[in-house]
């Protein structure tokens, strides 16, 4: 058993009975999912689900999964998901998929969000390993970007995988992936992307998690917010 899936087992422990349950996207998200799937079916677990992405929601839905959607309801019990990069007041970088929209919007309405990882996200500022991901407005993407560039931003429009075109998102925006100078603290960049016109959501997640639940060669530490 790999560090993700020890985690991710350890996370399921934490849903009870009657839980509304946010799913993540991603490797260690996945081990959550079919653990809460073999709780559901071997200790009569009774949960109901809210899936980040549609690549989740039939991963759960072929597990057995009750999953349901977002506008049916405003708060739910416990999201959990992975991290890109998570720093030492656990902010977190997300969203180098295509769904941090909806990951945010789960993250804040979770009365308790758990992010689950081993410890190679660990880093000491945003931006260590990864740029930043900035969903944006497909006809203000231009402005956006000489906006974030005035703040110091370098990047472009993430191309797609065949490198043949720009990746759209599952709520058709185009991706900025932005570097930022090392001067700004988290707390300003996600202000300076937030009060960005024409931007839609970023991977930034500042001040959201509940506690991170990291493992290393078979062992789990929580740090609680």
């Amino acid at each position: 058993m790999n560090d993700k899936q020890i985690v991710a087992i350890h996370a399921a422990n934490y849903v009870k009975n009657g839980m509304l349950v946010g799913l993540g996207t991603g490797s260690t998200a996945n081990y959550f999912i079919e653990e809460l799937a073999r709780r559901q079916r071997d200790e009569n677990l009774k949960v109901t689900t809210i899936a980040s992405s549609t690549v989740s929601m039939i991963k759960a839905q072929s597990l057995g999964l009750n999953v349901i959607a977002l506008t049916q309801v405003s708060e739910i019990d416990l999201y959990v998901d992975g991290a890109d990069e998570i720093t030492p007041d656990m902010t977190l970088l997300k969203g180098r998929g295509y769904d941090l929209v909806l990951e945010k919007l789960l993250a804040k309405a979770a009365k308790q969000f758990l992010v689950v990882a081993d410890n190679s996200k660990l880093v000491s500022r945003i931006g260590t390993n990864f740029a930043i991901p900035i969903e944006v407005m497909p006809m203000a993407w231009k402005a956006a970007k000489h906006s974030l560039e005035q703040a110091g931003g370098v990047g472009d429009l993430r191309q797609n995988v065949a490198k043949d075109g720009l990746s759209v998102t599952s709520h058709g925006s185009l991706v900025l992936d932005m570097v930022f100078d090392k001067a700004l603290s988290e707390a300003q960049l996600n202000q300076l992307i937030n009060n960005t016109p024409g931007v839609v959501e970023h991977g930034i997640f500042y001040g959201l998690a509940s506690a991170i639940l990291i493992a290393h060669e078979g062992t789990v530490t929580e740090n609680w917010a």
